[in-house]
């Protein structure tokens, strides 16, 4: 029989009570109880810290200023993230006041120690403009390191990592990688990934997306490289595919109760993939995003199978 979870995801399913998150259930008391089961984390390859499976980014959602309203909504979204057991937050310098904004709810919340914060610079700046993008973006996050710097949407197959290390062993950042969000870049960034092997590398994958999995995701898994992946959702065009329709039968072999949970349990079912970071503005959202990240996941014939029901759709 299949499952007729609404699609919108404006009604996401109460299962079992999660009672780290009981404040923000007397919130949203229509929102999904998070599963008793944890989190679940996978190893960074270099050097094993293993990271929750769940981040979310920050790109358009954040970047706003003199906003109270919106400032608040935020802050809870960031309390139900940490709540519910997530800790990867993705920003960027060059998205409007995000950086900003993150830092101002990280430290009204004083959650600084439970997160793993990754930022960006443009990667074709030149030495000193790098430079003082990366300690911009130290203040406006309130921190003296992040977690990951990131080379971002790296278009040159020359790129050197040089300056990222420097700033690696200075303490200014724990981890080093770099971005694409663009198939044109996706020849010239994977001979690098090749050369350079860093420690993360983040790319566009989704359902609908699925270019990467030709060259990029293995290249990455053959670098050591943890995979951070961005557009989960495609900006929203696998919400729109999906419209109306019920999950497929199917869905519930792997625990996916809502789009949202099929979409991203697909992607954290490939064998190269760290973490997925869907973007979101509502707390109840954030709780079904991180529901992926627990209970079962496909295996290699149920990706099969749901990238031919994927693609049969109209």
């Amino acid at each position: 029989m299949s499952s007729r979870t609404d699609p919108s995801r404006r009604r996401v399913l109460a299962t079992s009570a999660g009672v780290a998150l009981a404040t923000v259930f007397a919130r949203f008391p229509r929102a999904a109880r998070a599963a008793d089961e944890p989190l679940k984390t996978r190893p960074i390859p270099h050097g094993g810290e293993q990271l929750p499976i769940v981040g979310i980014g920050t790109a358009v959602i954040f970047d706003f200023q003199n906003d109270p309203v919106k400032y608040a909504k935020r802050r809870q979204v960031i309390q139900t993230f940490v709540a519910g057991g997530g800790g990867l937050i993705d920003t960027a310098h060059s998205y409007g006041y995000a950086e900003d904004r993150l830092g101002d709810l990280v430290a009204d919340l004083g959650v600084r120690d439970k997160l793993f914060l990754a930022t960006k610079f443009s990667y074709n700046a030149d030495r000193a403009a790098a430079t003082a993008s990366l300690h911009a973006s130290l203040r406006r996050l309130k921190t003296n390191r992040v977690d990951l710097m990131q080379a971002w949407n790296v278009g040159d197959a020359n790129y050197d990592f040089g300056l990222l290390r420097e700033w690696k062993q200075q303490g200014l950042c724990r981890y080093v990688g770099m971005t694409t969000s663009f198939l044109r870049q996706y020849d010239a960034i994977a001979k690098v990934l090749a050369r350079e092997k860093p420690d993360f590398f983040q790319v566009n994958y989704s359902l609908g997306d699925r270019e990467a999995e030709d060259v990029l995701l293995p290249a990455a898994r053959d670098a050591g490289a943890a995979v951070l992946v961005n557009l989960p959702f495609g900006r929203n065009s696998l919400f729109r595919k999906a419209g109306s329709k019920p999950l497929p039968d199917f869905a519930a072999e792997f625990g996916a109760r809502t789009w949202a949970q099929f979409f991203l349990k697909f992607i954290l079912s490939h064998p190269a993939v760290t973490a997925v970071i869907p973007g979101t503005d509502k707390p109840e959202y954030m709780l079904d995003n991180l529901q992926a990240g627990r209970g079962p996941l496909p295996d290699a014939a149920t990706r099969k199978r749901i990238v031919q029901y994927w693609d049969s759709l109209t």
